[in-house]
C-alpha cells in the first residue's frame, strides 16, 4: 500500500472516427457512467468559483441519488473559491487526486496534495484555492447533515489517505482493506467517505443488500461488478450509483489493485416523513 495512484479525467472530445457504442447504463438500481464520457462537452460551472470546471457525477434527483450529490472538479491555476457552498446545513467531504489545493477551514490553512482528504462540517466556514502552476482535480462530496438531539456537530478533519493504515475486512489476509477517514464509531458523522481496496483476485463473495446508497468512483485498477442482476466491467475512471438495497459484488480481475472512493449514508433513523429537502 505504499504507493497509491489516483485516475485524473482527461477531458477533451473523441474523434468523429469513434463507434457511439459504450458502457454507461441508467437504471432504477444502479448508474454506470463510465470516464470515457467526462468530456468537455458536460462540463458544468458553479457560482462563485473561479477558473473551475466541474463533471456532476451525482445529484438528487428522483429514481437517481436522494441523499448527496458528487462533484469531480478541474481547477485551474489562481482557480478556486471563498464562498465555495452556498448550504448552510451541507457538510462535505474533499479528496484531491491531482494537483495541489490551499484550503482554508476554521480559520486554519492547509496544503492538499494527491491523497489529500478533508471533511467539513455544516455551517464550517472554508474556502479552496489553487496557488500551484498546474490544474488540481478533486472529488467534492455533499450532503445535507441530519442533526440528532444530544449529539455535536462533527469537527473538522484535513489529513492524507497516506497518513492512514488500511484496515482489512476479516478472514481476507488483507487482500480486500478499507481506508477510514472517519470512525466508523462516531455518531456524529451521518455519511463515511472512504477508500476501498482489493488486490487483485480478491473478491465480494456474497451479494451485499442494505439500507445504504452508495456512491464510487474507481481510482485505479479494474473489475467485474454485480449490480443488481449484471455483471459490469469498470476500470479506473468509471463512476457507479447505487440505489438502496441494490444487490452488489465485485471480482478485481486486473493484474493490479482495484479501488475506488466510496460514498454511504449511515448512522440515522430512517426518514418516515415526505417531502424533506435534499441538495
Amino acid at each position: 500500500m505504499s504507493s497509491r495512484t489516483y485516475h485524473i479525467p482527461q477531458g477533451g472530445l473523441p474523434p468523429q472516427t469513434d463507434l457511439l457504442s459504450g458502457r454507461a447504463v441508467f437504471t432504477t438500481a444502479y448508474a454506470v457512467i463510465p470516464g470515457s464520457v467526462q468530456r468537455d462537452i458536460v462540463i458544468s460551472y458553479l457560482p462563485h468559483w473561479d477558473n473551475t470546471r466541474v463533471w456532476v457525477l451525482a445529484r438528487p434527483l428522483s429514481g437517481f441519488a436522494e441523499t448527496f450529490s458528487h462533484y469531480l472538479m478541474e481547477i485551474a491555476p489562481a482557480g478556486g473559491s471563498d464562498i465555495p457552498e452556498p448550504e448552510k446545513d451541507a457538510e462535505g467531504a474533499l479528496f484531491v487526486v491531482g494537483g495541489q489545493v490551499v484550503l482554508k477551514l476554521a480559520g486554519k490553512e492547509s496544503e492538499l496534495t494527491a491523497g489529500g482528504f478533508a471533511y467539513i462540517p455544516p455551517g464550517c466556514a472554508w474556502s479552496l484555492r489553487n496557488r500551484g502552476r498546474a490544474p488540481a482535480q478533486l472529488h467534492w462530496i455533499r450532503k445535507l447533515y441530519q442533526r440528532v438531539p444530544g449529539l455535536a456537530d462533527p469537527e473538522p478533519i484535513v489529513t492524507n489517505e497516506q497518513s492512514i493504515g488500511p484496515t482489512p475486512m476479516p478472514d481476507t489476509e488483507g487482500r480486500w482493506a478499507t481506508t477510514r477517514f472517519v470512525d466508523p464509531a462516531d455518531l456524529r458523522h451521518d455519511m463515511h467517505v472512504t477508500i476501498v481496496t482489493f488486490e487483485p483476485g480478491a473478491t465480494i463473495p456474497f451479494a451485499e443488500t442494505h439500507v445504504m446508497e452508495h456512491g464510487l468512483y474507481v481510482l485505479e485498477g479494474k473489475a467485474v461488478y454485480r449490480l443488481n442482476r449484471d455483471w459490469v466491467e469498470v476500470e479506473a475512471g468509471d463512476y457507479m450509483w447505487l440505489r438502496a438495497f441494490c444487490p452488489q459484488a465485485c471480482y478485481a480481475g486486473g493484474p493490479g489493485r482495484f479501488r475506488y472512493l466510496l460514498y454511504k449514508d449511515v448512522n440515522r433513523h430512517m426518514n418516515l416523513r415526505q417531502g424533506v429537502p435534499l441538495i
